[in-house]
Protein backbone atom coordinates (compact mmCIF):
# COMPACT_ATOMS: atom_id res chain seq x y z
CA UNK A 1 0.00 0.00 0.00
CA UNK A 2 0.91 3.40 -0.98
CA UNK A 3 0.87 6.61 1.34
CA UNK A 4 -1.40 7.80 -1.53
CA UNK A 5 -3.41 5.24 -0.45
CA UNK A 6 -2.96 5.20 3.19
CA UNK A 7 -4.07 9.20 2.73
CA UNK A 8 -7.15 8.24 1.36
CA UNK A 9 -6.51 9.27 -2.37
CA UNK A 10 -7.08 12.19 -3.85
CA UNK A 11 -10.35 13.35 -2.84
CA UNK A 12 -9.02 13.15 0.61
CA UNK A 13 -5.45 14.82 -0.90
CA UNK A 14 -7.28 17.74 -2.06
CA UNK A 15 -9.67 18.29 0.63
CA UNK A 16 -5.97 19.31 3.03
CA UNK A 17 -4.76 21.49 0.08
CA UNK A 18 -8.47 23.43 0.13
CA UNK A 19 -8.20 23.63 3.75
CA UNK A 20 -4.87 24.62 3.93
CA UNK A 21 -5.49 27.40 1.01
CA UNK A 22 -8.64 28.99 3.04
CA UNK A 23 -6.21 29.04 6.25
CA UNK A 24 -3.20 30.51 4.45
CA UNK A 25 -5.92 33.18 3.38
CA UNK A 26 -7.57 34.11 6.34
CA UNK A 27 -4.03 34.36 7.94
CA UNK A 28 -2.19 38.23 7.82
CA UNK A 29 1.28 36.80 6.70
CA UNK A 30 0.82 33.41 4.76
CA UNK A 31 -2.37 34.98 2.22
CA UNK A 32 0.29 37.51 0.71
CA UNK A 33 1.55 34.56 -2.26
CA UNK A 34 -2.26 33.18 -2.03
CA UNK A 35 -4.45 36.34 -2.45
CA UNK A 36 -2.06 37.73 -6.14
CA UNK A 37 -3.63 38.01 -9.24
CA UNK A 38 -0.97 34.96 -10.22
CA UNK A 39 -2.19 32.88 -8.44
CA UNK A 40 -3.53 30.09 -10.66
CA UNK A 41 -7.00 29.32 -9.86
CA UNK A 42 -7.14 26.03 -9.75
CA UNK A 43 -4.12 25.92 -7.30
CA UNK A 44 -5.99 23.58 -4.87
CA UNK A 45 -6.04 20.73 -7.55
CA UNK A 46 -2.53 21.18 -8.86
CA UNK A 47 -1.40 20.65 -5.15
CA UNK A 48 -3.65 17.88 -4.89
CA UNK A 49 -2.01 16.38 -8.10
CA UNK A 50 1.83 17.16 -7.57
CA UNK A 51 1.08 15.17 -3.94
CA UNK A 52 -1.12 12.54 -5.13
CA UNK A 53 2.04 11.40 -7.62
CA UNK A 54 4.42 12.62 -5.12
CA UNK A 55 3.00 9.92 -2.36
CA UNK A 56 2.74 6.73 -4.96
CA UNK A 57 -0.54 7.89 -6.70
CA UNK A 58 -1.14 8.20 -10.52
CA UNK A 59 1.32 10.29 -12.56
CA UNK A 60 -1.53 13.65 -12.30
CA UNK A 61 0.85 16.26 -12.06
CA UNK A 62 3.65 15.30 -14.48
CA UNK A 63 0.47 14.05 -17.00
CA UNK A 64 -1.13 17.37 -16.70
CA UNK A 65 0.70 20.41 -15.64
CA UNK A 66 4.72 20.09 -15.51
CA UNK A 67 7.60 18.81 -13.93
CA UNK A 68 9.39 19.22 -10.95
CA UNK A 69 11.32 21.87 -12.83
CA UNK A 70 8.30 24.13 -13.45
CA UNK A 71 7.22 23.38 -10.00
CA UNK A 72 10.80 24.78 -8.60
CA UNK A 73 10.73 27.94 -11.01
CA UNK A 74 7.36 28.71 -10.34
CA UNK A 75 8.48 29.13 -6.37
CA UNK A 76 11.66 30.77 -6.88
CA UNK A 77 13.42 33.70 -7.05
CA UNK A 78 11.51 35.10 -3.65
CA UNK A 79 14.25 35.68 -1.85
CA UNK A 80 14.40 33.92 1.98
CA UNK A 81 11.23 33.89 3.60
CA UNK A 82 11.38 31.66 7.02
CA UNK A 83 8.44 33.42 8.70
CA UNK A 84 5.81 33.05 5.83
CA UNK A 85 7.04 29.30 4.97
CA UNK A 86 7.32 28.53 8.78
CA UNK A 87 3.44 30.10 8.97
CA UNK A 88 2.38 27.96 6.04
CA UNK A 89 3.88 24.67 7.40
CA UNK A 90 2.23 25.05 10.67
CA UNK A 91 -1.44 26.00 8.68
CA UNK A 92 -0.50 22.81 6.41
CA UNK A 93 -0.40 20.66 9.97
CA UNK A 94 -2.99 21.96 10.79
CA UNK A 95 -4.97 21.27 8.12
CA UNK A 96 -3.73 17.61 8.06
CA UNK A 97 -4.66 17.69 11.50
CA UNK A 98 -8.81 18.89 10.73
CA UNK A 99 -8.69 16.00 8.23
CA UNK A 100 -9.46 12.69 9.29
CA UNK A 101 -6.70 10.92 8.16
CA UNK A 102 -5.26 8.98 10.86
CA UNK A 103 -1.93 11.31 12.67
CA UNK A 104 0.64 8.82 11.65
CA UNK A 105 -0.38 9.12 8.23
CA UNK A 106 -1.03 12.89 8.25
CA UNK A 107 2.41 13.30 9.74
CA UNK A 108 4.08 11.41 7.07
CA UNK A 109 2.57 13.72 4.68
CA UNK A 110 3.53 16.67 6.80
CA UNK A 111 7.04 15.58 7.22
CA UNK A 112 7.32 15.46 3.41
CA UNK A 113 5.85 19.07 2.82
CA UNK A 114 7.75 20.21 5.33
CA UNK A 115 11.10 18.98 3.06
CA UNK A 116 10.30 19.70 0.17
CA UNK A 117 9.63 23.33 1.27
CA UNK A 118 12.97 23.32 2.47
CA UNK A 119 14.24 22.10 -0.60
CA UNK A 120 12.65 25.08 -2.71
CA UNK A 121 14.96 27.49 -0.49
CA UNK A 122 17.85 26.25 -2.51
CA UNK A 123 16.46 28.23 -5.26
CA UNK A 124 15.57 31.74 -3.36
CA UNK A 125 17.83 33.90 -5.93
CA UNK A 126 16.31 33.06 -8.69
CA UNK A 127 14.34 31.08 -11.33
CA UNK A 128 17.01 30.65 -13.95
CA UNK A 129 18.92 29.10 -11.06
CA UNK A 130 16.74 26.00 -11.21
CA UNK A 131 18.54 23.35 -13.43
CA UNK A 132 16.33 21.14 -16.17
CA UNK A 133 15.54 17.77 -15.05
CA UNK A 134 14.97 17.56 -11.77
CA UNK A 135 12.91 14.47 -10.78
CA UNK A 136 9.79 14.69 -8.80
CA UNK A 137 10.47 14.79 -5.45
CA UNK A 138 8.71 11.43 -3.91
CA UNK A 139 7.46 11.14 -0.34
Amino acid sequence: MTLYDELGGFDAILGVCRRWNELCLADPVAEHPFSHAYVHPQHDERLAAYLSEATGGPKLYTAGYGTETRVQRMHAGNGPHEELDGICLRLFDQALAESPIDADTAGRLGAYFRAATQNMTRYDASAESVPDGLPLRMA
